[in-house]
């Protein structure tokens, strides 16, 4: 009778304590990120390829989900505005939504899919592989020749993204509302121009964004580098980055929101 009681709680206070554990060092783990982060940024030609493999990589998903994010949004918008004569304010209902919440969230969870995903496997086989130990018996600190020069190039590629999701999307909701409904395209951008803040609207959601980047970058690099060096545990780390970050980027999107707006 007493096993039954106190096996749950052992469990329990297994999980936390390593959740604890693994939350400090992941702490420590960015502190050495940033004080590794001058050689790689002075070998600016890593950071560079990993941009191109993170964001570039990244652009068609990016665009493409853009699109047709926006594009319902004017179908969807247009349906609800026309019930209380409102349909003049779809370009601003349009641009609202994505500069606020939808553009930030959508292209974060986008990325974390593609490219964080990405890290994790590529840092984790590159463990697996005892390439991270052959660099550091070479004296090369694999936290600055591999994980920093990923780490900045999530940052720097998570607003450009998101700020290409929304372009895209408001183009989308464009196509919807003016091409193929009819509206006039004058409203349309000017209930847009009139309704949009730029620091209201415009700089928090970069805000936003370039928090989604830091999260989601750090939780990839992250797992790739704490992975168990097998198939099956960089199979794990893979599928723990994609879920950890799309939990931080709603939890995060909740408290930023609650501050900003």
């Amino acid at each position: 009778m007493l096993d039954l009681i106190t096996s749950p709680l052992r469990r329990l206070g297994h999980v936390t304590i390593n959740a604890v554990w693994r939350l400090g060092f992941a702490s420590r783990f960015l502190l050495a990120i940033l004080a590794n982060s001058g050689q790689s940024l002075l070998r600016l030609q890593l950071t560079i390829r990993e941009i191109y493999f993170a964001g570039v990589m990244s652009l068609i998903i990016i665009l493409v989900s853009g699109l047709f994010v926006g594009m319902v949004l004017g179908l969807q918008g247009y349906t609800t505005l026309a019930k209380f004569g409102s349909a003049d304010a779809l370009g601003a209902m349009v641009a609202l939504a994505l500069l606020r919440e939808l553009g930030p969230v959508l292209a974060a969870l986008l990325f974390a899919s593609r490219a964080g995903s990405a890290m994790t496997a590529e840092i984790g086989l590159m463990k697996t592989t005892e390439q991270l130990d052959a660099m550091s018996v070479m004296a090369v600190d694999p936290i600055a020749r591999v994980i920093a020069p990923r780490f900045w190039a999530g940052v720097i590629s998570m607003p450009i993204l998101a700020a290409l999701f929304n372009v895209v999307g408001v183009f989308g909701g464009y196509l919807v509302g003016v091409v193929m409904i009819g509206l006039d395209a004058g409203t349309f951008w000017s209930q847009m121009q009139g309704n949009v803040d730029l620091h209201y609207d415009v700089i928090n959601g970069l805000i936003k964004s370039l928090a989604f980047g830091v999260a989601v970058t750090l939780i990839a690099v992250f797992e790739g580098y704490d992975a168990t060096p097998t198939a099956a545990g960089v199979s794990a780390a893979t599928t723990r980055t994609v879920v950890t970050s799309a939990l931080v980027i709603l939890a995060l999107d909740f408290v930023l929101t609650a501050f900003m707006f």
